[in-house]
């Protein structure tokens, strides 16, 4: 593992890297954390500020190229701005299920599942991980099925922190 492939690529894709980086462990202490104290809050704010980044540097880095200077990544970055501005709005307004449900949605649909792609052989995180080649197919193939294995850890883990698998209480 070598971070040069990451520090030799442009300041747009570093800050865009390590905002996201940051955005993902973050997110992830949010999420398991308490809820609704100042902590809370104040951990929130900063991770929407990293998430912000993290969207609006993504529209600047144009190496896949579909549509003019973009490509259908970048549709994603629109989707979290938009996601973000819809969660803060729910907070605001005490609608605190919806806003779990888009803090969650966005955590795992932009961080991890977007995330999951930057590991794809050809992309520098890729050669972060696993050197200037991409790694052998062995390595590969267990990344993939660590990946998996972790994702639907992760899914359970949320869904089991905002209380989908408690049982009703009777009335």
């Amino acid at each position: 593992m070598s971070l040069e492939p990451l520090l030799s690529a442009s300041p747009t894709i570093q800050i865009h890297a390590f905002a996201a980086m940051g955005a993902f462990v973050l997110g992830g202490i949010v999420l398991f954390r308490r809820k609704g104290d100042g902590p809370h809050r104040r951990l929130g704010r900063f991770w929407v500020i990293l998430m912000l980044v993290t969207a609006l540097s993504s529209l600047f880095i144009w190496q896949t190229r579909t549509f003019g200077l973009f490509s259908p990544i970048h549709l994603l970055s629109l989707l979290t701005l938009g996601s973000l501005w819809l969660g803060i709005l729910y907070a605001r307004r005490r609608n605190i299920r919806a806003h779990m449900a888009v803090m969650q949605s966005l955590y795992l649909g932009a961080l991890v599942i977007a995330g999951w792609f930057t590991f794809m052989p050809g992309r520098i995180m890729n050669k972060v991980v696993f050197g200037p080649d991409g790694g052998s197919p062995l390595a590969s193939a267990a990344f993939l099925a660590t990946s998996i294995i972790f994702g639907a850890a992760l899914v359970w883990l949320v869904r089991r922190a905002s209380g989908h698998f408690r049982r009703p209480r009777p009335a």
